[in-house]
């Protein structure tokens, strides 16, 4: 095994084919490198060197390994510089996950803005609901997940992203379809399409909270485990439900959408990752995730 060191003095002494001139280039005394040249010859069982009182020259299997003395200390110069971009924050892999609707809105602005800064970075990106995305992180098998809320759990940190408004969502044949703006209280007793709290704890506590504000506990009667599909279930006329109003800025097959009197606040996706995580690469994807939101 040749080391880096060792192709660094060998370089050295082919080049100036002395050994006085080659240990001051290295900015060491002469007979510590004459004796590392011999070592090395000896390590590889090779004459790298033709020594007489006057001269020094290459033999064939001297310039043969000098042209490997150089890839190698060319290797290691690009890793010492990858290691250092990486270090900075514009090499590696970023392991990022979304939920469905993230993909839409603001995902894509993101990745623009970070592909922009970080052209070279190796991004990895899958769907996934809350939960799955709160596990990754934990488990380490995400760097970020844009999913829907804060997570409470403190080993995860938290950001907004996206506050966003209810909208009841009801078959385009409900009798109320029509009305444009509904209290919520109205559709209680209707058969609820809902996404389940295994899915998004958050989410699914503070829609919870938003019917009994308006006098009323929902009776799930189908169950979703996406909005996307929680919206194409609603248009197939099984039940209504309470969606985000972003959500409702994409057509739906069969479904109206109706504003609720009394207006219901939520912060609907944050960008989250690791407490503990301060690489760069990860702070500088949050950076652009916080800009794009504003």
């Amino acid at each position: 095994m040749i080391e880096v060191r060792q192709a660094r003095y060998f370089i050295a002494v082919a080049e100036e084919l002395h050994f006085g001139r080659a240990a001051e280039r290295l900015r060491m005394s002469q007979p510590p490198l004459s004796q590392a040249i011999r070592h090395l010859e000896r390590q590889l069982g090779a004459r790298l060197l033709e020594r007489t009182s006057r001269a020094v020259a290459l033999t064939e299997p001297g310039r043969v390994f000098l042209g490997h003395c150089y890839t190698l200390v060319a290797a290691a110069e690009r890793a010492g510089v990858a290691a250092e971009l990486a270090q900075a924050g514009y090499l590696g892999t970023l392991a990022i996950g979304a939920v469905t609707s993230a993909f839409s809105e603001p995902l894509p602005a993101i990745l623009s803005r970070f592909h922009a800064g970080r052209p070279d970075i190796d991004l990895r990106v899958r769907e996934v609901d809350t939960m799955e995305g709160v596990r990754a992180l934990l488990d380490r098998h995400l760097d970020i997940a844009v999913i829907r809320h804060g997570a409470d759990d403190e080993r995860l940190r938290s950001d907004p992203l996206r506050r966003d408004r209810l909208v009841a969502a009801v078959p385009e044949g409900h009798e109320l379809a029509a009305e444009g703006v509904v209290d919520l209280g109205v559709l209680a007793d209707q058969p609820w399409v809902w996404i389940p709290r295994s899915i998004s704890p958050t989410y699914h506590d503070e829609l919870v909270i938003a019917c009994r504000r308006a006098g009323f506990s929902p009776e799930p009667r189908h169950q979703a485990k996406s909005i996307h599909s929680q919206l194409a279930m609603i248009g197939c006329g099984l039940g209504v439900g309470l969606v985000p109003h972003t959500s409702a800025s994409a057509p739906a097959r069969g479904v109206a959408y109706l504003s609720l009197r009394e207006p219901v606040f939520l912060v609907e996706l944050a960008v989250v990752r690791r407490a503990t995580d301060t690489e760069p690469l990860v702070e500088h994807f949050v950076s652009c995730a916080l800009m794009q939101a504003g």
